[in-house]
């Protein structure tokens, strides 16, 4: 069969006929070659070619927008766009409107998205949040115990179940990037993130950090592989803060011996880091005078090098500034310090302190109080961008160095899959405190109670309290309805509110009525009897729960000297346990001072911050289940004793590490 071109002479056709075969070849090589620009899309390319591609293809500006992570009040998807912003942050109490459903969280996250997207390359950005104990950030999300409790259950597994839990939780508002978990080891409860913290043994931070990695990411994640195991189910982790902050004096100095930092502090990050961790958040701690900001040593050498970590390194908010004294003197010194020790990427975000009140809530401090007041400054990142732009241009920080960080955040957004799908699905919105996870939630606090008392010498156990009592139960004390003070801080807000209007969940109080329920036993409800309602009521009560402990707090806010019961608790146990058998919960972050008042109560508990599940509370002090949590930290008789942890020479606790009384269910 032959083919005539109309009005095209015979020789002339078969040179069209060739030049027609060129053109055509033309056009599949430049498609192939469109192949091979978009590889980075590809996610049948290796992950390494993928980094590659794209690395080649950023301008300074493009690279320097990933390294920069600014907070959601600033972030706008013109703003994202203009200067390729890398990483957006909720903050601690940063929300897109109070009580703000997942769909409405869901939403925001993809407007911003979509501003990242439409840059020249598209690359999304990469939204964090933090999530040590719950994505406490969002109302009616299931708030777990801290850790202080969680480490007393000694449980990997259920470490594992609840990073999971929090995983989905997270990806409930559209959000792939969680800043948990904790992996510090603290070392003196004198400390105001101590209840961050699993224990005081590094094996026991150890095993629980991993874990919960394992179900934050997925089983098997390593830095490398082509996604984190279970697509949108599971997000990118956070090991914080690199590294030695649990054993640092007065929340800032670390001076021990490199040996200590090796053997007490190191350990849970040598299993995040073979466990896959996806990022280390850095301390804004010192270690031997040197910032941890700064440290070219342990951020680069140690952690990247030794420990071969892939991730990318993301400062603490405003860390870089706090390398200076006073913090932001010379910025510019910040940033080049910060960058070439080893800091991929920085969250930036000013905050000033004002005498315009913003938020002020009464915080304990010793024995006065103080007021926050926190003004933000908006748009600085753009000092960050302006000054790192103009360190690379001038020489002082090396373009290597500037791609090596891009080159492991591109890592992390490619192995979450956030190329394949960077927007949140609203489809996950029931996931938000889901019953489940609230049953796992109160699971978790029946197991992280301490039992440190159960009977006077000579007397017959209280525990597991009798739930058809002959007269009434009285339930005394400031804790005992107080959901905020049950959750403690990182709980909506930064420091966390006391009270009941925070979000959704069930009160200690709550929980004991319930228990009780159908059993004819009543229950009164007193905040502060004193010593005249005992003496004239105590004929009408079998006995009295007492909850008392510490008011919300996060970090320097909860820095204490005394570690005291804050009053009127002391007094209300001496007034309420002086005329009738009780038991006082404590609800609190840390081991306090309870040995003045020991003698005077039947039975101890150490509740912790159990979170938002107060049912779990109830669930052991009338047996339906028995106490099993064992002390993952020394508890002290005085505050001149701290630092003492397990194994020390001068170790006289009240209550050692691991100790902690067992009770039988009872029979239904």
């Amino acid at each position: 069969m032959s083919y005539i071109v109309m009005g095209v002479p015979g020789g002339s056709r078969v040179n069209l006929l060739i030049t027609l075969l060129l053109m055509c070849a033309c056009i599949a090589t430049a498609t192939v070659a469109g192949a091979e620009y978009a590889k980075y899309r590809d996610p049948k390319q290796p992950l390494s070619r993928r980094i590659g591609d794209l690395l080649g293809r950023m301008t300074l500006a493009e690279k320097i927008g990933q390294m920069s992570q600014i907070e959601q009040a600033n972030a706008t998807a013109d703003i994202i766009k203009k200067y390729f912003i890398g990483s957006v942050v909720s903050g601690a109490g940063s929300v897109p409107a109070a009580n703000a459903p997942p769909e409405t969280w869901v939403d925001m996250v993809n407007g911003m998205q979509r501003g990242a997207l439409s840059t020249r390359l598209g690359i999304p950005i990469l939204y964090g949040i933090d999530a040590v104990h719950g994505v406490g950030n969002v109302y009616k999300a299931t708030i777990f115990p801290h850790n202080v409790g969680l480490g007393c259950t000694r449980d990997p597994k259920l470490a594992k179940e609840i990073g999971a839990a929090i995983a989905l939780e997270v990806r409930a508002t559209g959000i792939p990037y969680a800043f948990a978990p904790c992996a510090a080891v603290c070392r003196d409860p004198r400390w105001g993130r101590c209840y961050e913290s699993f224990s005081e043994d590094p094996d026991v931070v150890q095993r629980m950090v991993t874990a919960v990695i394992s179900g934050l990411q997925g089983e098997g994640s390593r830095p490398g592989e082509s996604f984190v195991p279970g697509g949108q189910r599971k997000v990118a982790a956070c090991a914080l803060h690199f590294v030695g902050d649990g054993g640092t004096t007065d929340g800032d100095k670390q001076n021990g011996t490199f040996h200590e930092l090796l053997r007490v502090h190191m350990p849970p990050y040598y299993s995040a880091v073979s466990q896959g961790v996806s990022t280390v958040m850095v301390s804004f701690t010192s270690w031997h005078g040197v910032k941890m900001h700064a440290n070219h040593f342990l951020l680069t050498e140690f952690l990247k090098t030794r420990l071969q970590f892939k991730g990318f390194v993301i400062s603490d908010w405003e860390g870089i500034d706090r390398i200076t004294t006073p913090a932001h003197a010379d910025y510019l010194l910040s940033i080049k310090l910060a960058i070439m020790a080893g800091i991929d990427m920085v969250s930036k975000l000013r905050l000033t302190y004002d005498s315009y009140v913003v938020n002020c809530e009464k915080r304990p401090c010793e024995n006065n109080y103080k007021c926050l007041f926190q003004v933000m400054i908006p748009y600085t990142y753009t000092e960050f961008i302006n000054g790192l732009t103009k360190l690379v241009q001038n020489g002082h920080i090396p373009m290597s160095r500037i791609d090596d960080a891009v080159r492991r955040i591109l890592r992390v957004k490619l192995t979450i899959g956030l190329f394949e799908s960077p927007y949140g699905s609203r489809s996950l919105a029931g996931e938000l405190g889901k019953k489940e996870h609230r049953e796992l939630a109160r699971e978790s606090v029946r197991r992280s109670l301490v039992l440190l008392k159960n009977g006077k010498a000579g007397d017959k156990p209280l525990l597991p309290l009798p739930k058809n009592a002959k007269g009434s139960i009285l339930v005394a004390g400031s804790h005992a309805d107080d959901l905020g003070s049950q959750c403690g801080g990182w709980t909506v807000t930064w420091q966390g509110v006391a009270g009941n209007n925070l979000t959704t969940g069930t009160t200690i109080l709550g929980g004991i009525r319930q228990a009780v329920q159908g059993h004819g036993t009543d229950v009164v409800y007193y905040e502060k009897p004193d010593a005249g309602f005992m003496r004239r009521n105590k004929a009408h009560f079998d006995y009295a729960v007492v909850v008392v402990g510490e008011l919300p707090y996060a970090e320097a806010f909860g820095d204490s000297l005394n570690l005291a019961i804050p009053p009127p608790g002391p007094s209300l146990i001496w007034d309420v346990c002086g005329s009738v058998r009780c038991v006082v919960v404590l609800v609190a972050g840390r081991p306090l001072v309870v040995e003045p008042c020991l003698d005077a109560v039947d039975a101890l508990v150490a509740a912790w911050l159990p979170g938002t599940e107060g049912q779990g509370v109830s669930d052991v002090l009338f047996g339906d289940y028995g106490f099993t949590g064992k002390l993952a930290r020394t508890w002290f008789r005085r505050v001149e004793q701290l630092p003492m942890n397990m194994g020390d020479a001068h170790y006289d606790p009240l209550f050692p590490f691991g100790f902690g009384l067992e009770t039988q269910p009872l029979k239904a």
